[in-house]
């Protein structure tokens, strides 16, 4: 087994990993990060196994470095991300029956209206299309589906920013943001309780299956917690992650604006290509043989999903961006039963926005490289100036 004293966490990593990516996965099945006594798993085909394992690599302690047995976590652990059976089964089987297809359907006519209005009121020429479309469309639309206020929406990114950041080590990402973490988190769980809810949205239906005896009243706040932790950033930056594909790929932006049906499958290429969701952990139960590497029992395992989302065993040209591929299979969702509960609702935003632009935009076209955000598991985009060449509107 490869012994690597890389920090996967570095600034510079976490900008471009690409390289650390592809080093990983050509050195074997098993990397032991020594730097944080983690084993890291790179090539798809044990990354998917490792996420869909649930009974040898836990989530219940916790699927950051942090090992929850050990240490105190920093809030009430997640109900869906942070457990196991039994008790992460009712809870998910909650809120899958709430985000399922016919709440789905309801949103659709109202989200695609939506979007056609900001992309109305907010094209220019030039812009920056991260806080201008991939920022502003989710806060819009997502929170009103939750039913929450639109007061205090603003501390719902810093809130997950920071959430995704202590996954990671206590790096300077996480220290620099630790003094004002008390006030975003407070806002968040206010929005949780029932009386702050309004009463056809998501958190409501979610303080029904309380009433009914399917989760407990004690449970309601945090799976609502749950929605507003990863329901905005994720979404977020695979919306940047799919703008900035098109700005470098302009013949694949022509095919969609030729075929808008294939909107849907251009954002899961893109969450593919690009993997917003970068790594988790899981912690090994008991002795776990993987490859040829045994995986101690309550050891971390460091599953590299940016990586396995371009491992060329598994993706024919992994680094190209192509609406021509199938890109069901991709892990960027996670994948088993700790799966993105919220994935179809993140797709329906992502269909809405790209049919509404591409309508109007002829070609995006970068203003320079633009600028990452740093997160220790989020790949994002902090600022993508372009400039759109327009069609006029249709009257």
């Amino acid at each position: 087994m490869i012994i690597d004293d890389t920090d996967p966490f570095a600034p510079e990593v976490l900008a471009e990993p690409e390289p650390l990516h592809a080093k990983l996965r050509d050195a074997g099945p098993v990397v032991r990060l020594s730097r944080y006594d983690v084993y890291a798993l790179a090539r798809y085909e044990h990354v998917h196994a490792a996420l869909t394992n649930w009974q040898d690599f836990s989530s219940a302690a916790g699927v950051g470095l942090a090992n929850f047995h050990v240490e105190e976590p920093w809030r009430p652990p997640s109900l869906l991300l942070e457990a196991d059976p039994p008790r992460h089964d009712a809870p998910r089987r909650v809120l899958s029956g709430i985000l399922g297809p016919r709440a789905l359907r309801k949103l659709r006519e109202d989200w695609f209206a939506a979007a056609e209005d900001l992309v109305e009121h907010a094209l220019d020429t030039e812009l920056d299309v991260v806080p201008a479309l991939a920022e502003a469309f989710p806060l819009r639309v997502f929170p009103d589906a939750v039913g929450i206020g639109r007061a205090g929406r603003e501390n719902l990114l810093p809130y997950g920013n920071f959430a995704f950041n202590a996954f990671g080590p206590r790096n300077e990402l996480v220290t620099s943001q630790a003094a004002e973490m008390p006030r975003w988190s407070g806002w968040v769980n206010e929005q949780c309780a029932r009386d702050r809810l309004t009463g056809d949205g998501f958190g409501a239906a979610i303080w029904a299956a309380a009433d009914r005896g399917e989760i407990t009243h004690e449970q309601a706040p945090l799976v609502v917690r749950s929605l507003l932790t990863a329901g905005v950033d994720t979404t977020v930056h695979g919306l940047a992650a799919v703008l900035y594909a098109f700005a470098t790929h302009p013949g694949q932006w022509d095919r969609l604006r030729a075929e808008p049906r294939l909107a849907r499958a251009a954002f899961d290429e893109a969450v593919r290509w690009q993997s917003p969701v970068q790594t988790f952990f899981r912690t090994a139960t008991r002795d776990t043989p993987v490859a040829d590497v045994t995986i101690p029992a309550g050891h971390k395992i460091l599953m590299f999903l940016g990586a396995a989302n371009r491992d060329p065993r598994r993706w024919a040209e992994p680094d190209v961006f192509d609406l021509g591929r199938d890109p069901s299979g991709h892990v960027g969702f996670g994948m088993g039963l700790h799966q993105c509960v919220g994935q179809h609702v993140a797709r329906l935003e992502a269909e809405a926005l790209l049919t509404a632009l591409a309508k109007r935009v002829r070609r995006f076209e970068l203003l320079g490289p633009g600028t990452r955000h740093l997160n220790n598991t989020l790949r994002a985009w902090r600022s993508l100036p372009m400039r759109l060449h327009l069609t006029p509107p249709h009257r």
